[in-house]
């Protein structure tokens, strides 16, 4: 049974004059603890399917829900961890991962011992008195991941999260996370543009197309991808595999849009 499901999600946004559909029946569902990546070009809709699940926008049409009921009526806790790490430069970094719990008045000595003990697992050690501005782009974004973590999310929406950082440190971030979440057992979405990405990190990719933002394909990655790290991934045997039935999906999805645009486009001149 499925854990989170959205079913013929759209979404419009308005203005004064026109409107642009960003989402069109998206229909797609989640088992508990299963990590999917939606994977697709710049504009095609992948974070606004986390706003709406989320809460921050509102579909316009479809249902998102938790356990068969809607989203809305539930008490599920979403962790929401975005491309850059917004820490707040006058705060330290124990006063950056202790926010959620105390906008949710669940702040407590055990609280902070738990902080404590996830910077220490993310290998932030004797940080908890810096600013951020003293951190690299890499420690900040574990901070990040810590204070996302801090408030027990149910369900982790993950936008980006290595996109603004090198190279390295972005695959040994990978690590960090896909190994955390793992463990603490995270029913996990992941928007991104890196093909490679999303094989080493997840259970499933969401391929979308654009224009307006559809799902265009599903691949499952084989178990025995999930069970390596992603750094390992990129050098396991069926990598390669999965690469190229994505990376053909994509060029055809490309192709397809060219083709539909350059017929529309007559169509106007005619």
């Amino acid at each position: 049974m499925s854990f989170l499901a959205l079913e013929n999600v759209s979404h419009h946004y308005f203005s004064k004059k026109n409107y642009t559909k960003a989402l069109d029946n998206i229909s797609f569902s989640i088992k508990q603890n299963e990590f999917i990546a939606l994977l697709g070009p710049s504009g095609c809709g992948k974070s606004t399917i986390l706003s709406i699940i989320a809460g921050i926008l509102k579909q316009t049409e479809g249902k998102v829900l938790v356990n068969q009921h809607p989203i809305q009526q539930s008490d599920v806790n979403i962790g929401y961890m975005l491309q850059q790490d917004y820490l707040f430069p006058w705060k330290t970094i124990m006063k950056n991962v202790l926010i959620g719990p105390k906008i949710q008045n669940q702040y407590s000595k055990v609280t902070e011992e738990r902080a404590q003990s996830l910077l220490e697992e993310v290998d932030l050690v004797d940080v908890e008195n810096e600013y951020p501005d003293s951190l690299s782009g890499g420690m900040r974004q574990r901070v990040a991941l810590v204070r996302t973590l801090i408030t027990d999310p149910e369900i982790l929406l993950l936008d980006e999260p290595f996109s603004a950082l090198d190279y390295l440190t972005k695959l040994k971030l990978e690590d960090l996370v896909s190994s955390l979440l793992q463990s603490y057992k995270k029913t996990s979405i992941l928007v991104t543009h890196d093909i490679a990405e999303a094989i080493s990190m997840s259970d499933r990719i969401l391929l979308m197309g654009a224009n307006p933002g559809t799902i265009v394909e599903t691949f499952d990655i084989p178990i025995e991808i999930r069970n390596e790290v992603p750094f390992l991934v990129r050098r396991h045997p069926k990598y390669q595999l999965i690469f190229d039935k994505v990376w053909d999906a994509f060029n055809r999805m490309n192709t397809q849009a060219a083709t539909n645009e350059a017929v529309s486009t007559d169509e106007a001149i005619k």
